[in-house]
């Protein structure tokens, strides 16, 4: 058990929230229990993540989509409200991280989707330094694009949308989670053969296809699913608290 404050405390000093220009508040989003047992990490603060956490008798829920938006009307109604009634019925502390849950260096998601598809980052690249440039784990190169997403399909466990260039060898890889489409001419200009991120939007497909880049969308939900459950495990064996992570299904 620890207080509420120096859980958040020890969130902020290991994830650098001030460093970043991001689209919504950091930290401690809903005020909830003074005292920290428990904490249930996942990607986004859906009703399903609260009522699965009010299950479990969490006390502490910590995510990367958080509840609060920039361009939000601001009224507390529909979604909002029933989001919000739960966790003030039930006392949860609310933590949300966004563009710090994904740059961290270890525990991100960017780190731990490298991680999980065997890339080793040897450099940053885009705006705030978020998208990461690398190649496969052991100098191996990919025989082709198809080869790469049939190898990030099978990893995630999902289909992987394919903007293909060819058949040529895929040596650099460049990749950055969630919908991160506005990092694929950076990462073009970085020198990478392929890029990876959650999403694709109409213009990168003829960028693709003019600069021999492949795009990979690989689903938003996909590749940022293993920022939150390594920073929540890390900070439970820290302060010695209990840590479970609850993936709620979604096919974006």
């Amino acid at each position: 058990m620890m207080d509420r404050t120096e859980l958040v405390g020890a969130l902020d000093a290991l994830l650098q929230p001030e460093r970043f220009r991001d689209y919504g508040p950091n930290g401690l989003q809903v005020e909830g229990a003074p005292e920290v047992r428990k904490i249930i990490s996942g990607v986004t603060a859906s009703r399903a993540l609260i009522e699965a956490a009010i299950k479990t008798g969490a006390d502490t829920i910590l995510v990367h989509h958080g509840l609060f938006w920039r361009g939000q009307s601001g009224c507390v109604t529909g979604w909002m409200k029933q989001r919000l009634a739960l966790l003030l019925a039930h006392d949860i502390n609310l933590l949300a991280y966004h563009l710090p849950l994904d740059a961290h260096p270890e525990l991100g998601n960017n780190a731990q989707l490298g991680l999980k598809l065997g890339l080793v980052g040897a450099s940053r690249f885009g705006e705030q330094d978020l998208g990461w440039l690398g190649q496969r784990a052991h100098g191996v190169d990919f025989v082709s694009a198809q080869a790469l997403a049939d190898h990030v399909s099978g990893v995630l466990s999902r289909p992987v949308t394919l903007v293909d260039t060819g058949s040529k060898t895929i040596q650099k890889i460049a990749w950055c989670s969630g919908g991160a489409q506005s990092y694929f001419e950076a990462a073009i200009a970085a020198g990478a053969d392929a890029f990876l991120t959650g999403e694709l939007s109409e213009p990168q497909a003829h960028l693709a296809r003019e600069c021999g880049v492949a795009y990979l969308a690989c689903g938003h939900h996909a590749t940022e699913r293993y920022g939150a459950p390594a920073v929540g495990a890390h900070v439970a064996s820290q302060f010695g608290l209990e840590h479970v992570f609850i993936d709620i299904d979604n096919p974006a």
